[in-house]
């Protein structure tokens, strides 16, 4: 772009975002740790979805040591609901070694941020952009889609080459006064304005300068990406009641730290046509006791998991633990999407656990 044409977004974007923008709870603060996590939050998921998850986050873990001291399933159990438990994950081990090489102070020097778990180009530019006043770009979905469009690139965004070429564009705008500032209206310009389904050309500060408007391609640039086939995948779980001490409860089984849903709680699970799968991880299944069938969506996944009533109690497996919880602490037990979906299925049915016969049992196994 000419250099008039930067200054102009420049100033367009700083008049637009300082008269009107969402107003957010991580932009009436300079924290960084505070402004760390809600980027990290709102990687793949909506604003409005991130605040209660972002209050409570930090109302358990208002620094990085407190993070740091707390165990990865506490995080894992505030993190339920949200997705991409990656995310979480590479937080928990940021914090440990913030602790361990910083003191538990978020640095305000790029290469001390970059080494840190987690923490990628996009994470480094937002939080010392907004914390720092460091004059960093960023680029993520929404930043992607307005500078594709302001200069007509016909290309897939999330291509290599594409993505050098639009991370040489931000870092042409972005100014050395006030970064945070332009880097957050240019997010706001992506999720308010300028969206994935057509931009609202009406409301945007960008239209004088901008080029795929000029040439009438706004509704059709970035060109969206061919769409990898979704695998399905079929799978069985039960439903098992455990006597713990401190009342009735169900089974769960931990899957492995690593991987997808990496250290979340699920009901004991085979990937498998049929119940006769369970038996392999120490479990009855009466075939006549299937209550319902779950349908769960990842990016390119699908499971189709079907639920049965058992009884027994669960052991080996891939599985790093198993655990008879309370049902009383189920909702911070930090379960899979398809678990909340079975026990919610059967709150919603008011059909009772029956009470197991076995010993008691608290903890791990």
């Amino acid at each position: 772009m000419s250099p008039t044409d930067v200054a102009t977004v420049r100033s367009a974007l700083s008049a637009w975002y300082t008269h009107g923008h969402r107003d957010l709870p991580w932009r009436r603060t300079r924290d960084p740790w505070a402004i760390w996590v809600s980027e990290v939050m709102l990687q793949q998921t909506r604003a409005e979805s991130v605040v209660p998850y972002w209050h409570k986050f930090l109302e358990r873990f208002p620094t990085p040591a407190a993070l740091a001291a707390g165990p990865l399933e506490d995080l894992l159990g505030l993190w339920a609901g949200l997705g991409y438990y990656a995310r979480a994950r590479h937080l928990h081990a940021a914090a440990v070694a913030l602790v361990e090489r910083h003191g538990g102070v978020v640095p305000d020097a790029p290469e001390d941020l970059a080494a840190l778990p987690g923490v990628g180009r996009y994470t480094l530019g937002a939080v010392l952009s907004i914390a720092f006043d460091r004059p960093l770009p960023v680029l993520d979905g929404n930043v992607a889609r307005v500078l594709s469009r302001l200069v007509a690139l016909d290309a897939d965004p999330r291509a290599t080459a594409t993505q050098r070429r639009l991370w040489d564009l931000a870092t042409q705008l972005v100014p050395e006064r006030s970064p945070g500032l332009h880097n957050q209206a240019l997010m706001e310009l992506g999720a308010t304005v300028c969206g994935p389904r057509g931009p609202d050309c009406l409301l945007c500060p960008l239209v004088p300068v901008c080029e795929a408007r000029r040439v009438g391609l706004e509704g059709t640039l970035p060109r969206p990406a061919a769409r990898a086939a979704q695998s399905r995948h079929a799978l069985v779980s039960a439903l098992v009641s455990a006597r713990t001490d401190d009342g009735p409860g169900v089974w769960l089984s931990q899957r492995p730290p690593d991987g997808l849903l990496g250290g979340l709680w699920e009901l004991p699970t085979c990937e498998a046509p049929g119940p006769e799968a369970l038996q392999g991880l120490g479990l009855h299944v009466d075939p006549s006791s299937e209550f319902r069938t779950i349908e769960h969506t990842f990016t390119h996944r699908r499971w189709t998991v079907r639920v049965w009533r058992g009884e027994g109690e669960p052991a080996g497996g891939a599985y790093a633990a198993h655990r008879a919880v309370p049902l009383a602490a189920l909702s911070t037990a930090g379960l899979t999407g398809p678990a909340l979906k079975s026990l919610h299925a059967w709150q919603v049915d008011g059909a009772p656990l029956r009470r197991g016969a076995g010993r008691r049992h608290k903890g791990p196994v």
